[in-house]
């Protein structure tokens, strides 16, 4: 089996892509019948990114976790480096929802894996098809970068989400356990004379 999925939270490092087995994503725009646009974000949204993964931190009951700023956004996904991608969807010109993702790799296929990070749909933009046609663009993308899977985590309790995602072909992997160090932990096993 691959290996297990990073963190759910947190900096999340690309994976190297060779040029020639995966192209530059260029599509940017997707219209969605009910008015909808996809579009890749740009430094401009920095703001609204921000604001989103505040809505998203406070649906999943954790709204002071979220301590990510408009300059870390800028820093890491539009930096020389970026360590992530991110589609915006508008309504009418109104920014609607988010998907942030980035790649990993497979050691066991030989191949990228595309890995979404966060897909949150504002409550007065839900029930529109917004949310699958994120979901869709996001497996297009993963399909045009040779990725052989598309992954990403639910909250247990949050069974709208995982009958969403089940609807659309998922299979929850029960008998993998996220694991994760932090903070004190994370400095105490990186220190030289542990």
């Amino acid at each position: 089996m691959p290996h297990v999925p990073p963190l759910g939270h947190g900096y999340a490092q690309s994976a190297p892509i060779d040029a020639k087995l995966a192209p530059p994503i260029r599509e940017t725009i997707t219209f969605v019948p009910n008015k909808t646009l996809i579009r890749e974000a740009t430094p401009a949204d920095a703001p609204e990114i921000v604001s989103l993964v505040r809505e998203l931190a406070a649906y999943e009951r954790e709204p002071a976790a979220a301590i990510l700023t408009e300059e870390d956004i800028l820093r890491d996904g539009f930096g020389p480096t970026p360590y992530f991608h991110c589609l915006i969807a508008e309504q009418e010109g109104e920014v609607a929802a988010f998907a942030l993702y980035f790649f990993q790799y497979s050691t066991w296929e030989g191949r990228p894996a595309l890995y979404l990070e966060d897909l949150f749909v504002r409550e007065r933009f839900r029930k529109l098809g917004i949310g699958k046609a994120l979901f869709q663009r996001l497996a297009r993308i993963a399909l045009d970068r040779h990725c052989t899977r598309f992954q990403w985590e639910c909250l247990d309790w949050n069974k709208p989400g995982l009958d969403f995602y089940e609807a659309n072909g998922a299979k929850v992997l029960r008998e993998w356990l996220n694991l994760r160090i932090t903070g004190e932990a994370l400095k105490a096993l990186a220190a030289p004379n542990r």
